[in-house]
């Protein structure tokens, strides 16, 4: 588990399959606002990888990371608990 992002509205903790593995086994997008969360695995974890990596390489600002993971904010149901 690493917290690969963290603003005062949004935090992305990636989790890895294994010690091995290349590809993530999901990300967790938290809306601290809103306090709740969604789990990516699978085929969406990838994709995310994918355009997160993109963005990157655009050297964004938080503000425009913010906005792209708002996007996800209409599937985020699950209440955002301490861990």
């Amino acid at each position: 588990m690493q917290m690969i992002y963290n603003s005062p509205n949004y935090c992305i903790v990636e989790f890895k399959a294994s010690d091995e593995a290349v590809h993530s086994a999901g990300f967790e997008i938290m809306d601290k606002t809103q306090r709740r969360e969604i789990f990516l695995d699978g085929f969406l974890a990838d994709q995310f990888r994918i355009t997160v990596d993109k963005m990157l390489r655009g050297d964004p600002d938080p503000e425009q990371i913010d906005a792209f993971l708002r996007q996800f904010e209409g599937l985020m149901q699950q209440p955002l608990t301490l861990h």
